[in-house]
């Protein structure tokens, strides 16, 4: 059995379908746990000599984000209402000292192009306080959206784009604990472990960190098969299989509405809900 040939993809279906089948059964496990670990050590050397074949490339230049749309929930897209997002200190600061009461407006800010199968790395931290209006949920909560819609396909009234998140989280101020680097699928379902995950967000195994520490993230995507979460170098979270569906999101155009359809490419978006969260070092690689 050549499962090197089969690619990350081929490989991380075959580890699917073991699971699906209840192959860990006792009557053949030993056997099942053989192929697993055959087809995961098979992604990982995969994944390891994909990334050599790209540079990386700095979607944030540290000066300007003349490369990147914000699009602002009751606004146009392109106006970035309040100065959400601006660039101080070589950072991408999220701020909201413009905007009196928080009043629904989710933003995101948009890079430029459309990836495929890609490993994002960036750093964040949580500040200041929740802003005033804020849902309670928004409670130092943040992220990173990928294979979302082009956020120029959005209606004014259009609150989050059909997307998949990486979600950031931070311990909360009573010392109660928070993993961070989850998923979040508005507009999306997603696959986890070989069935159709049925909520919305799905927490990562990760440790909880407070607010005003960084926190270092990493986010690897092979078009509509294989996702990985890591968080501070700890791969803390795998799913596959994004596709349009689910709930959450409201006032999108419906001639764009197709559940089921595969999410092989989007684009990336870092999130504001009302909490301020600074990012820093937003880089990428393409793989192949």
């Amino acid at each position: 059995m050549h499962l090197r040939s089969w690619g990350c993809a081929g490989a991380f279906d075959f580890y699917t379908y073991l699971h699906r089948m209840k192959f860990f059964a006792p009557i053949c496990g030993t056997i099942a746990k053989l192929c697993v670990t055959a087809s995961i050590l098979v992604m990982m050397a995969c994944s390891s000599s994909k990334e050599t074949d790209a540079e990386w490339v700095k979607l944030f230049n540290g000066k300007d984000i003349n490369d990147w749309v914000v699009k602002v929930h009751h606004h146009d897209p392109g106006v970035n209402f309040g100065e959400t997002f601006r660039v101080e200190d070589g950072m991408i600061k999220v701020r909201y000292d413009q905007y009196g009461d928080y009043n629904d407006q989710f933003a995101h800010l948009y890079y430029k192009t459309p990836f495929t199968s890609f490993h994002l790395s960036l750093d964040y931290r949580f500040t200041g306080q929740l802003q005033t209006g804020a849902p309670e949920y928004t409670l130092l909560n943040s992220g990173v959206m990928f294979h979302s819609q082009d956020p120029r396909s959005m209606p004014k009234e259009q609150n989050w784009p059909i997307s998949v998140e990486m979600q950031f989280l931070a311990t909360l101020d009573d010392g109660t604990a928070r993993h961070t680097g989850n998923m979040c699928s508005p507009g999306t379902d997603i696959v986890y472990n070989g069935e159709l995950y049925p909520d919305h967000c799905l927490n990562s195994n990760s440790k909880s960190y407070p607010r005003e520490e960084w926190v270092h993230a990493e986010l690897v995507v092979y078009s509509d098969s294989l996702i990985t979460h890591i968080i501070n170098g700890d791969t803390v979270l795998r799913y596959s299989k994004p596709t349009m569906g689910g709930g959450v999101v409201n006032g999108f155009d419906s001639t764009l509405w197709k559940p089921g359809t595969p999410l092989r490419s989007g684009y990336v978006a870092l999130q504001s809900e009302g909490q301020p969260i600074d990012f820093k070092n937003v880089k990428l690689k393409e793989l192949r």
